[in-house]
């Protein structure tokens, strides 16, 4: 029988309908192209990309050079430039900004064709200190009022380059969806004093069914009213509003428990794509008391269809219990 479940958080109705689905070990999933041509993301390819911003080099290296490990580079084709002042028009009822902003792209290997989940546990680390230091900078310039980093793994998730990366960008506004979820996280604390992120991972904890790993700081779990098939969110244990907050202590765990559902989801879905999307507060807004930075990962199972626009509904075909126990009943 299909379920109707709304997320507790943004109040968002997605459909359990199991029927229209299949067992997840029968889902099919699209091979990855493995075919290499020219890659700019390459080792001995620097000068094929804009000159890097930062770049972590364990033989001290010359910048824009062999011998690094992990590279920040701006992107070639950006959606936003970096140059020029903000200024906000309106035509009669229409409101437009010019394009100010940073688009930026994290290289997290210098080897082609390997998935970020293949990489040492170090390498994933480092791309955390490199989201921090990159978060950290751009919020010192006062045309930037949201930060997000992201992540295209795969064709059929956007992804236009095979070779390992994530993007970040710089936006001069926060986007609705982060409207939302503070509104929606801030009404709950003021009415009950609590984050309502920690309050989902203390019940999440006393159910069980839907948590698919978790260490000493950060839970992985399938949320209650997931959109897509196997979305699984990764959240830290300890409130935290801000990503850029945390460091020494946090990134070797998190990405210790991101490698684990990384490979959890390729082994059980067949290397699925995938899109990896972090939240946090906007970096000019005290949402300290109320927001929980988190990461959600989400396979690419399905399309979003005519139903899903019209609406505004998902219709989701597995369930996040059973999605929670695949993940976990894989070894490692």
């Amino acid at each position: 029988m299909p379920e109707l479940r709304k997320d507790p958080i943004i109040d968002r109705w997605v459909i359990i309908s199991t029927e229209r689905g299949k067992r997840p070990s029968d889902i099919p999933s699209p091979e990855i192209n493995t075919q290499k041509s020219f890659c700019p993301f390459c080792n001995k390819n620097e000068g094929k990309t804009p000159p890097e911003i930062l770049a972590f080099r364990p033989q001290n290296s010359s910048a824009n050079s062999p011998g690094w490990t992990l590279r920040v580079v701006p992107n070639k084709f950006p959606a936003l430039t970096v140059e020029g002042e903000i200024e906000r028009v309106g035509e009669g009822m229409f409101d437009k900004m010019s394009g100010s902003g940073a688009h930026e792209v994290i290289i997290e290997s210098p080897d082609h064709g390997v998935a970020l989940e293949e990489l040492p546990v170090k390498n994933l680390e480092d791309s955390f200190w490199a989201f921090q230091k990159r978060m950290v900078d751009l919020q010192k310039d006062d045309r930037f009022r949201y930060i997000l980093v992201f992540k295209n793994h795969g064709e059929a998730a956007g992804a236009t380059l095979e070779h390992t990366h994530s993007q970040l960008i710089a936006l001069p506004i926060v986007p609705e969806f982060v409207n939302e979820e503070l509104a929606a996280s801030r009404r709950h604390y003021e009415y009950k004093e609590r984050c309502i992120y920690c309050d989902v991972i203390a019940q999440e904890i006393g159910d069980e069914r839907r948590i698919v790993h978790q260490n000493e700081k950060f839970i992985a779990i399938c949320p209650y009213a997931p959109r897509f098939p196997f979305e699984t969110w990764i959240l830290p244990k300890y409130h935290s509003a801000r990503f850029e907050s945390n460091g020494a202590n946090d990134f070797p765990l998190l990405a210790e428990l991101t490698k684990d559902i990384l490979l959890r989801m390729r082994k059980a879905l067949n290397s699925p794509p995938y899109n990896f999307v972090l939240h946090t507060a906007p970096a000019r807004i005290d949402a300290d008391p109320y927001y929980h930075w988190h990461i959600e990962i989400m396979p690419k199972m399905t399309k979003v269809a005519g139903f899903e626009q019209g609406t505004g509904f998902y219709i989701n075909h597995t369930s996040p219990e059973l999605a929670a126990e695949t993940l976990r009943k894989i070894s490692l």
